[in-house]
């Protein structure tokens, strides 16, 4: 699968409602209410949100807002062969574990593109290309190299590697 034709949009249609259920959030500006990691949404029945044309102005811009990067359609419809937890509440767990490490490797994806967007020194970009090309993102993912890349030194070697351009960000004017 070449890095062109994985989707990092979200397709709600082909995923099973992972950030619904997965992702915690704290009742405040962005949230109606608080809601812990793994507990399904109130507002979710079946796979669809009963608010998601109104998000914002009932309280839920932070859903509206939220991207995971095509992580969450990736995790159901590769991993876990269009099976949700839905019909099988034992796939819950697993793919929790999934969707964090998929949206991990994503994230981590995202980033080192966007890094070429700084001045880079050739060493800088050699480093970079090896990074992206370590990080397997067109290669197949299973629930076990899903579990391996996040807790494995990759995510750790990203993050040095971007914490050290940190000096060549501008401040947003």
């Amino acid at each position: 699968m070449p890095d062109a034709k994985i989707d990092f949009r979200p397709n709600c249609d082909a995923c099973a409602a992972l950030c619904c259920v997965m992702l915690p959030f704290d009742a405040g500006e962005d949230f109606g209410f608080d809601k812990a990691g793994g507990v399904v949404c109130r507002h979710l029945k079946g796979h669809a949100c009963t608010i998601h044309a109104d998000l914002a102005a009932k309280g839920f811009a932070g859903c509206q807002h939220y991207d995971c990067l095509g992580a969450g359609q990736r995790v159901v419809q590769e991993v876990f062969a269009a099976k949700s937890w839905r019909s099988d509440p034992d796939l819950l767990a697993p793919m929790e574990r999934a969707f964090r490490a998929m949206r991990r490797l994503h994230e981590d994806h995202a980033l080192l593109q966007a890094a070429l967007r700084l001045p880079l020194t050739p060493q800088e970009k050699t480093q970079r290309a090896a990074l992206l090309a370590d990080l397997g993102i067109e290669r197949p993912q299973t629930q076990d190299t899903l579990s391996a890349y996040e807790t494995g030194p990759k995510p750790r070697a990203v993050r040095g590697f971007l914490a050290s351009l940190k000096g060549r960000l501008q401040p947003r004017r």
